[in-house]
Formats: C-alpha cells, sequence, structure tokens
C-alpha cells in the first residue's frame, strides 16, 4: 500500500460541507472564511505606510 504524505489526512474529508443560506445567497464556510481573509488583507495594504515614506523630504 502505497503512502500518502500530504496534509489531507490532517483534516477528515470524508464529510459534507457547512453551508450558510440568507435569502437567495447560499455559500460555504470555508469560501466565506477565504473571502473575509482577503478583504482583511486588502484593507491592511490600503492603510498600511510604505516603507521609506517617513524618510522622505519636501521638494528643495
Amino acid at each position: 500500500m502505497a503512502q500518502s504524505w500530504g496534509f489531507g489526512a490532517l483534516v477528515n474529508l470524508d464529510h459534507y460541507g457547512h453551508y450558510l443560506q440568507w435569502h437567495f445567497l447560499s455559500i460555504s464556510v470555508s469560501n466565506l472564511i477565504v473571502i473575509i481573509l482577503m478583504v482583511a488583507t486588502f484593507v491592511v495594504a490600503l492603510f498600511a505606510p510604505f516603507p521609506g515614506r517617513r524618510n522622505r523630504k519636501g521638494p528643495q
């Protein structure tokens, strides 16, 4: 028997996914978590200061 060294063995994938339903919208919990993490990363990228921005001097 061949051994599988993948990370799939760490999580039980032998069940149906969990879904959230709201009116006409149906989304899986895992996809919702990914979307929330993507939006949070985008917001952090908007408000994080750029490197070297504080050291820049005005026009001379």
